[in-house]
C-alpha cells in the first residue's frame, strides 16, 4: 500500500484532485491491490499474465463497462506515477484497452416536464428561495451539485450573469445564468440568505445553520420539486446538467460551446448531447414528414 498512499498523496497535493475523485481511486487501487496478494505477487513485479489475470477476475465479477474502465484507469495512472519517479520501467496496464462502452442516452426533462417544475417554484419563505434558486442556478448553468454547493457569493457577477466556478481537477471556468435565475438570486440574497447566514458564510447555498448545503440536500430539494409538481419520474440533479446541455443543443448551439459551458475536458463527453438531439430529430421527422408516417 505504501506505493498506493504516496500515489493518491501526488493527486491530491500535486494534481488538486477532489477528495470525492481520490477516494474512488482509492477503493479501486485497494480492490487490485488485494487481488495481486491473494495471488503471491508484488505490486512492482506484475506482467502480462498478471494483467490478463485481472481482466478475467474484473469480468467475471459481472461489473459494468464503465466500472471496468475507471478501474483500469486508476491503475494505469499508478503506474504511470511509478514510472515517473523512476520506480518501475514499464506499465503494462497502457498495453490494455478498455472495453468499449454502450452507448448510453442521458435522461433529460422534456418541456412539459420543465415547465411543471418551474410552475411550482415560489419565493414566499426563505427556504422557498434557497430551493427555486437551486433549482434555477442547475437549469440555467448546467453546474455539478459539487460545483454548485461550492460556489462564493464573491465570484457571482449579477450585473453580468457570470458565475466563477472551480470544477474537476480543480479548474476554474465561467458559466453565465439567465434573468430569471437573476431574478430569484436577487430575491434570495436580499431575504432568505441573510436570514441563513448567521455565520458569515462565503458560500451562495446554505442550510437553515448558516451552513454550506450538502449536496445530498440538493439531491433531496429536486426530489421535492418533482414530487410537487406531479411528475412520475426519477430524476436527480445530474438529470437538470443534461436538459441543460440539450435544450442548448436543439436552439442551436455548438458543441464546442456546450463543452465550455459543462466543464468537460474532451469534447468526446460532450458528443454524447448531439445522439439526444439526433434521437429528438428523427422521432419529429417520423411524426411530422407525410410519407415517413407511412
Amino acid at each position: 500500500m505504501i506505493y498506493i498512499n504516496k500515489y493518491l498523496d501526488y493527486l491530491k497535493t500535486e494534481r488538486r484532485y477532489s477528495q470525492k475523485t481520490i477516494t474512488s481511486y482509492y477503493g479501486d487501487l485497494v480492490e487490485y491491490d488485494d487481488f495481486i496478494k491473494n495471488n503471491c505477487i508484488e505490486i512492482l513485479d506484475i506482467n502480462y499474465d498478471v494483467v490478463n489475470r485481472y481482466l478475467k477476475y474484473l469480468y467475471e465479477k459481472k461489473i459494468s463497462k464503465s466500472s471496468i474502465s475507471r478501474k483500469l484507469s486508476s491503475i494505469r495512472g499508478l503506474y504511470n506515477y511509478l514510472i515517473r519517479e523512476n520506480i518501475v520501467s514499464i506499465n503494462y496496464f497502457n498495453e490494455v484497452s478498455n472495453p468499449k462502452k454502450d452507448l448510453y442516452l442521458p435522461r433529460f426533462l422534456k418541456r412539459e416536464e420543465l415547465d411543471k417544475v418551474f410552475s411550482i417554484c415560489d419565493n414566499k419563505s426563505p427556504i422557498e428561495q434557497r430551493d427555486t434558486l437551486v433549482m434555477e442556478l442547475l437549469y440555467a448553468t448546467g453546474l455539478r451539485v459539487s460545483e454548485l454547493v461550492n460556489i462564493k457569493v464573491a465570484n457571482i457577477d449579477q450585473k453580468n450573469r457570470t458565475i466563477k466556478v472551480l470544477g474537476k481537477g480543480s479548474k476554474e471556468r465561467i458559466v453565465i445564468f439567465n434573468n430569471h435565475t437573476k431574478e430569484a438570486m436577487g430575491i434570495y440574497l436580499r431575504e432568505g440568505y441573510k436570514t441563513f447566514n448567521k455565520e458569515g458564510s462565503q458560500y451562495l447555498i446554505l442550510n437553515k445553520n448558516g451552513n454550506k448545503l450538502s449536496e445530498r440536500y440538493v439531491r433531496n430539494i429536486v426530489d421535492k420539486f418533482v414530487r410537487k409538481a406531479g411528475l412520475n419520474i426519477k430524476i436527480g440533479p445530474h438529470t437538470l446538467r443534461h436538459t441543460f446541455a440539450t435544450d442548448m443543443l436543439e436552439n442551436g448551439s455548438d458543441l464546442m460551446t456546450v463543452k465550455e459551458l459543462l466543464g468537460h475536458e474532451s469534447l468526446n463527453t460532450t458528443s454524447i448531447y448531439t445522439h439526444v438531439t439526433n434521437e429528438h430529430i428523427k422521432k419529429t421527422f417520423e411524426l411530422a414528414h407525410p410519407r415517413a408516417k407511412k
